[in-house]
């Protein structure tokens, strides 16, 4: 059925194309005389078709339509075909290989531009798992060595430090969940066959699950919120719009030196619902500001730096869910110290439109 629609889509883009080339060839004739021209229109008509239509087929269909045309409308006699005067046979005949070398060309080149972002994301992949890999050894090694040193000294330990090897198993394990939730997201997000899904999300319930969720990590630290009184309804997939708060949230968490209050706002512009997450702390380094959300995907071989490579990954998600839900996310240094994290969502249009 998807081949059906690709196909009734394909042939209607051809169609309309060819029809306007053909109404201003016949105005640039009649108004200008300048038939000149005309050979000129058609070939670019069929480079459009080719660059907007999927294979090389629709392409060579509309270089024989546009001999057709030529013959038919601009070579006499007029308003019939004939193929019988040897000029206008050679013309066909040049025509017909111009566009046909044009339509091939242009479809070459659109297959090398499809290879060229495959191998782009294939690059992006090896990063990634690179990256991923050598984070997760990490508190791997860490939950194996306390789970070993627990079952083999179980005796021998206090009470003490039991809990503290069960509190470093804990702490790990929550870090491995974060991150397989990140990697998820971005399978999910990074596959061109799966779309987002928006839904009618509650403002007030969307902040209450972040809140709630943060907690769980970070239960002393405070948060202060700033959401309209009014009832506000914003289509997203609040899973991922929720993983977004909560990685700004743990960013500054990890990585705000010396911050000592976080403040999560949203306030409605326009048709916009715009999310701002603030701290106190140090501040991002100007000459990191660039590439913030996209430092995750740009790690070269040799040893990697542990926080930007942590800080990568989060932003790169956050980034990635954004430009999913067709928005932007901006990060900026405040003038009085810390940081501001900002994106922006279509707000849920008017019922009666």
């Amino acid at each position: 059925m998807n081949k059906y629609y690709k196909c009734v889509k394909n042939t209607f883009r051809m169609l309309v194309i060819l029809c306007i080339a053909f109404v201003i060839s016949l105005i640039v004739e009649k108004f200008l005389g300048a038939s000149t021209l005309i050979p000129a229109i058609m070939a670019l008509a069929i480079f459009m078709i080719s660059r907007i239509t999927d294979g090389f087929l629709y392409g060579i269909i509309a270089s024989v339509l546009s001999v057709l045309l030529l013959n038919f409308a601009f070579m006499l006699p007029y308003f019939a075909f004939n193929f019988s005067i040897s000029e206008n046979i050679i013309s066909a005949v040049i025509m017909l290989v111009i566009t046909i070398m044009t339509s091939t060309l242009t479809t070459q080149l659109k297959w090398q531009e499809k290879i060229r972002t495959e191998s782009e994301k294939e690059k992006m992949r090896g990063n990634l798992l690179r990256a991923v890999s050598h984070d997760l050894r990490t508190p791997l090694t860490a939950i194996y060595g306390s789970g070993s040193t627990i079952m083999e000294n179980y005796k021998q330990l206090s009470e003490e430090q039991l809990l503290q090897l069960a509190k470093g198993i804990c702490t790990d394990s929550q870090w491995l969940m974060r991150m397989v939730e990140n990697i998820l997201s971005i399978t999910r997000i990074d596959n061109e066959g799966v779309k987002i899904t928006k839904t009618s999300t509650v403002l007030e319930e969307l902040i209450d699950s972040v809140l709630i969720r943060f907690k769980k990590t970070y239960p002393d630290q405070k948060i202060i919120v700033d959401i309209p009184q009014e009832f506000i309804s914003i289509p997203m997939d609040a899973v991922l719009i929720e993983q977004v708060l909560v990685n700004i949230l743990e960013n500054a968490m990890q990585h705000a030196t010396g911050m000592t209050e976080i403040k999560l706002s949203v306030y409605v512009m326009g048709d916009k619902a715009v999310f701002e997450i603030k701290d106190n702390g140090c501040g991002i380094e100007k000459e990191r500001l660039k590439g913030l959300f996209k430092d995750y995907f740009e790690i070269k071989e040799g040893p990697i730096d542990n926080q930007k490579k942590s800080m990568g990954i989060g932003l790169a998600v956050c980034a990635s869910i954004i430009k999913a839900h067709n928005g932007v996310i901006t990060a900026s240094n405040r003038k009085e110290g810390g940081c501001c994290f900002r994106f922006a969502l279509d707000m849920e249009r008017n019922e009666d439109e």
